[in-house]
């Protein structure tokens, strides 16, 4: 009745790990496991030390957040995932919420809304992506834009056995190509209406410091991908 939820958290040198971790292991949802992927730190890793016994961790060489992510798909033994980025954070019933949202609609894949914070945890921003009514809205957005934050997820672990994991080709919109291939793929991702998670703006952030970069990639994923969405819509 209460599915395992594994919460994928990948490290790399971030100053508010111990935030995002300390997170996951509040959720009132109570039969998950944290597993922590540290991809190469240099700096912070002592943050992790007070909760080694608490979590699965592993470190690897770093490779990008990708590689970090299909580590932890690899070791989580879980039958949903959660993707959680070491300077954000989860709201403690995020889990219990979204696992009874999937359960009650019978769905494989959902995603929700999320708050802005800034380094202090001070909302910016609050409910910061559309609040979608239907499964077709979610569809034609993704003809302009990215309508998911990776962090607000939560999936079937089954889906990676049958589309494949996230690309590295992608350092920095992974995600971005990993939606699109699911929703080809006929996977579909329900918005549910709630905003639980923490979504983190400072200084140091990847969508600050390689933004170009990531529209570079953004660009190759659309030109490939919204075609093919395009035929699909077409077909529902």
């Amino acid at each position: 009745m209460n599915p395992k939820v594994s919460i994928i958290i990948p490290f790399y040198n971030c100053p508010y790990v111990d935030q995002a971790i300390e997170s996951a292991l509040n959720q009132t949802y109570e039969n998950i496991e944290v597993v922590v992927i540290d991809d190469g730190s240099t700096s912070y890793t002592e943050k992790i030390g007070p909760f080694r016994d608490k979590i699965i961790y592993t470190r690897k060489e770093n490779g990008g957040t990708a590689t970090a992510l299909n580590t932890g798909l690899f070791v989580a033994t879980g039958e949903y995932i959660a993707w959680l980025s070491s300077d954000d954070y989860f709201v403690p019933e995020k889990i219990s919420k979204q696992v009874e949202f999937m359960t009650e609609k019978k769905i494989d894949a959902s995603f929700t809304n999320f708050d802005y914070i800034d380094k202090d945890n001070h909302v910016l921003i609050p409910w910061c992506t559309k609040r979608f009514t239907n499964l077709e809205d979610v569809y034609k957005a993704f003809l302009t834009y990215n309508a998911i934050n990776g962090c607000t997820i939560l999936m079937k672990k089954k889906i990676f056995d049958k589309i494949g994991v996230f690309s590295p080709d992608f350092r920095y919109t992974h995600d971005y190509e990993m939606w699109f291939r699911m929703l080809v793929n006929g996977y579909e991702i329900h918005y549910f209406d709630e905003c639980l998670t923490k979504f983190r703006s400072h200084e140091n952030s990847g969508t600050r410091k390689y933004q170009s970069k990531m529209q570079e990639e953004m660009k190759i994923i659309e030109h490939h991908y919204r075609p093919l969405l395009k035929e699909y819509i077409k077909s529902l």
